[in-house]
């Protein structure tokens, strides 16, 4: 009888696990794109324009996928589907409740293929762009993982599953790692004042960086990798207020908006200021929150 229940409750986490899954595969583009539309129609009001449609970020990918694939070398499109498969896979593993710490690895590896395309690209625009996303992975991965192991110091887990089930308002006990997180969320979500590598609006300059020389295919897989990683990214956000999850899902669409009228409010800032304000940031509030932490709960 015990060896029955332990396969049943196996049958059942897998289960779960695969439904998580494929739900997530499929909604998450869905939501990035939702997001994506209603950014720039909120950019547009922003600047007394009427905006394009909703949906335009669908038929924008749609027809990048019918355009000619135009390459410098072909060698650059395996990065880029390389990194779209690193993103779906950390998002995969956040949505089914993983490790907060593999799938921080998981991101970094993603980004790591991102930076090796634009390299491969052989173009100056596209290198410079792929040096300043060196930068900026740098100058956001100590704000994530000071998030992470905030939240292990709340609840005393890594678990994803276990932290969308706390019982702790952990905006309450981590508002300084909340902060230094929002601080370098326009970073993940390349918007000013800290889009240094790419943007994914025009507004910014006619070269774009790092994605400079990628076209057709490659170009809507990197504005799909964009979409689920925009998802998983709110995702956090959603865990500092995950007690309730009206209030967790009002929290990441709020940090959406406030990024949209904060990308339209600042213009871009050079990567050294980029690099030491986050950091100050990271370090000021997101270490001293867990030194806090650590002393009040000693």
């Amino acid at each position: 009888m015990h060896l029955f229940d332990v396969r049943g409750n196996f049958h059942f986490c897998l289960m779960k696990t695969l439904y998580l899954f494929i739900l997530y595969l499929i909604g998450a583009p869905l939501v990035g794109a939702w997001l994506a539309g209603w950014d720039r129609r909120l950019s547009a009001r922003l600047q007394s324009r009427v905006g394009p449609p909703i949906l335009q970020p669908v038929y924008d990918v749609l027809k990048l996928t019918q355009k000619e694939n135009m390459v410098v070398r072909r060698s650059q499109n395996f990065y880029i589907a390389y990194y779209l498969i690193f993103v779906i896979f950390t998002g995969a593993l956040f949505f089914t409740g993983q490790d907060m710490l593999l799938i921080i690895f998981s991101l970094m590896l993603a980004s790591v293929f991102f930076v090796l395309a634009g390299f491969k690209a052989s173009s100056p625009y596209s290198f410079i762009g792929a040096q300043r996303e060196l930068v900026q992975i740098m100058a956001y991965e100590p704000a994530v993982i000071f998030a992470a192991i905030g939240m292990y110091m709340v609840t005393g887990t890594f678990e994803v599953s276990k932290l969308a089930q706390t019982n702790h308002w952990l905006i309450l006990s981590l508002p300084g790692i909340f902060f230094a997180y929002l601080f370098i969320l326009a970073m993940k979500l390349r918007k000013s004042p800290f889009d240094i590598s790419t943007s994914h609006h025009g507004h910014q300059e006619v070269v774009k960086g790092i994605t400079t020389e990628f076209s057709g295919k490659a170009l809507a897989m990197i504005e799909v990798a964009h979409w689920y990683e925009t998802t998983f990214i709110l995702g956090i956000v959603y865990l500092f207020f995950a007690k309730s999850v009206v209030a967790g899902l009002s929290a990441a669409l709020a940090a959406y908006v406030f990024m949209v009228f904060v990308d339209n409010a600042f213009a871009r800032v050079k990567w050294p200021l980029a690099l030491a304000s986050s950091w100050i940031v990271a370090f000021l509030c997101g270490a001293g929150n867990m030194i806090w932490l650590f002393f009040t709960r000693h």
